[in-house]
């Protein structure tokens, strides 16, 4: 069971010289298995360079786990090219939208005057499935669907299979006082090899934007502890905190989480985490 990032920032693309060795690109982490399928965490721009990776002769196939439909979450699906290419399959779950089913809110997002392409002109072929409170499966994997506290309807995702088990929550709304965790979202962390979450702010920033949908460093650490994850990956980087800003972040929640014996991370893209 392998995970590779393609995009770890979170709210918009964010390319400039003092982030070059995280990235740029927004969320999408990408889960493989020899002999299944593979398994897309949301749809942002990291989508496009994995592309560039798959087979272009119409054989492509895999599941996307998308938690909502902002646009640092689902902009680089017109820009994947398997889904061009006659004969590829995507199945796209995501939680069902007040504005109606998530293929129907999809359309809206993807169509003229915004984007010239619709989902249902694109070569391959695309479906879109509701998922708020689910478990299903994917190939011989297990997939659990649970709400996650945000603006607006936002899922989490725990995948368990034969070689390992992650849980991605790529954003969550802390509640004020930082140190309560929602059921929802233990039962998706609970005991996990690999947590990726939500870690876009720094206390000071959290006081400032604390409606915003996010949560802290340390918040994310608090969840792993409580869950009591193996490994904390900390995700959906705030687009304003530069690589050397991200080295000292983590640093300092790695010291923090040396009693607890949670092995944290920063995701990066490029990085490879065979489970």
């Amino acid at each position: 069971m392998r995970l590779t990032f393609y995009g770890v920032r979170g709210s918009t693309p964010s390319f400039c010289e003092a982030n070059q060795r995280y990235g740029g690109n927004t969320a999408s982490v990408v889960l493989e298995e020899e002999g299944e399928e593979p398994i897309l965490f949301d749809l942002g721009t990291g989508l496009r360079p994995y592309g560039s990776t798959c087979p272009m002769d119409g054989t492509f196939a895999a599941t996307a786990l998308v938690t909502h439909i902002h646009w640092d979450h689902v902009q680089g699906l017109p820009f994947f090219a398997p889904v061009h290419v006659p004969g590829a399959r995507l199945d796209v779950y995501g939680p069902h939208q007040e504005e109606g089913p998530l293929g129907e809110v999809f359309g809206d997002l993807m169509r003229p005057p915004y984007f010239p392409v619709r989902p249902d002109e694109l070569g391959g072929d695309v479906r879109f499935v509701d998922a708020t409170r689910d478990t299903f499966v994917v190939g011989s994997r297990k997939v659990m669907v649970r709400p996650v506290p945000h603006k607006g309807p936002t899922v989490g995702y725990r995948i368990e299979g034969a070689h390992g088990s992650v849980a991605y929550v790529s954003d969550h709304q802390a509640p004020l006082s930082l140190d309560t965790v929602d059921e929802s979202v233990l039962e998706l962390a609970d005991g996990v090899d690999a947590l990726i979450h939500d870690s876009q702010y720094t206390p000071a920033e959290f006081q400032k934007k604390k409606d915003w949908g996010h949560c802290t460093l340390d918040y994310a650490l608090l969840v792993a502890r409580e869950a009591k994850a193996k490994r904390l990956i900390t995700f959906h980087h705030d687009p304003a905190h530069s690589d050397d800003d991200l080295d000292r972040l983590t640093a300092e929640l790695q010291d923090s989480a040396k009693e607890s014996g949670v092995e944290v991370l920063a995701a990066h893209e490029g990085l490879v985490l065979d489970l």
